[in-house]
């Protein structure tokens, strides 16, 4: 197949590595006219030391070559600037042309998925969503790891499935758009605070602790939005929660630390130097959670701990000591049941 991977981060990177061993023709397009000079003259991206290049992907600058005549066109650039990115794509994109989505994240303004933003953006575009616990340092190396791809059709699902699966890099397919895009979004909100635990110096009780009430959270806010428990017990929920809070590749988790440690928010983004998309993401969760009616504490303190100065040793200690609550409204007593 013949694919433009549109966005040079990281991921993109990644991602065109994958594509390129599974056969297909690569045209990876970069925004930035000094990023295309470095990687075709370095073959080699700065985030991905030790990982060459191949010749076969062809890096570039111009967007109309990167996406006319396509079979797939992967959107690979940061959240923040998928809405831009898609609005430049447009003239370009063809009836039914399959865009995949594979960055994670919410619109602050108007509290739009990805792929919401995309199709406003793109309406003649097919567009579905590739997500799991995926990091990109690591399928650049060729380390196994799962993903699952979301979409409205099964036909569409399993076209993206096969492009993408190879021995080290297995993808699952979901009808369940929604519930992977929250999943993957509001888990690096949950991983910020991991992180933050961290840079305390609290322990691994504290992290089970904000990943399973955390996963809770995200999981209320999907069904109440449409979307499936299901999907967020899966790859796009647990396992990328799993994922964030525990990995040292994690930004968010880094940013966290820092924070943690006493850092602003600006401090640890720039000591990071990578986009924390949860910074980005924690006040559109904070305010879908708000517009839903939904109960989430973990977001709540997330946000005033990067946006109002709350002290993070005083966040946890409130969330410690928040009104006691069964932890499954849904299981029953069975005196309950008796009645």
């Amino acid at each position: 197949m013949k694919i433009g991977v549109i966005g040079s981060g990281t991921w993109g990177m990644a991602l065109s590595l994958l594509l390129n061993d599974n056969g297909h023709q690569v045209r990876l397009w970069s925004a930035i006219p000094t990023e295309v000079e470095a990687l075709n003259t370095k073959k080699e991206h700065p985030n991905l030391p030790g990982v060459p290049i191949p010749d076969a992907i062809e890096i570039t600058g111009d967007l109309e070559s990167s996406i006319r005549g396509m079979d797939l066109l992967v959107l690979s650039v940061p959240s923040i600037f998928t809405r831009s990115t898609a609005r430049k794509m447009k003239p370009y994109v063809e009836a039914g042309q399959i865009i995949v989505s594979v960055a994670k994240g919410i619109e602050e303004d108007t509290l739009k998925t990805l792929s919401e933003q995309i199709e406003e953006e793109i309406p003649q575009a097919d567009v579905c969503v590739l997500s799991g616990p995926s990091h990109a340092e690591e399928v650049g190396r060729r380390i196994p790891t799962t993903c699952v791809v979301g979409a409205k059709s099964r036909k569409t699902a399993e076209f993206v499935q096969k492009i993408f699966m190879n021995p080290v890099f297995r993808v699952y397919t979901s009808p369940d758009i929604i519930g992977i895009e929250l999943g993957g979004s509001i888990k690096n909100v949950i991983a910020l605070a991991a992180g933050i635990a961290d840079g305390i110096g609290y322990g691994d009780n504290t992290k089970a602790a904000l990943i399973t009430r955390g996963l809770a959270e995200m999981t209320r806010l999907a069904v109440k939005m449409g979307g499936r428990a299901e999907t967020l017990s899966g790859l796009s929920g647990m396992g990328d929660l799993i994922v964030t809070c525990a990995s040292m590749h994690s930004r968010n988790r880094r940013a966290g630390i820092l924070i943690g440690q006493g850092k602003s928010m600006k401090e640890a983004m720039d000591e990071v130097h990578m986009v924390v998309e949860g910074v980005y993401s924690a006040k559109a969760a904070l305010a879908l959670s708000k517009k839903y009616q939904v109960s989430m504490p973990i977001v709540e303190k997330v946000n005033e701990m990067l946006f109002e100065g709350k002290n993070a040793v005083e966040a946890v200690d409130e969330l410690m000591r928040r009104e006691s609550r069964v932890e499954n409204s849904l299981l029953p007593w069975p005196e309950d049941e008796k009645h």
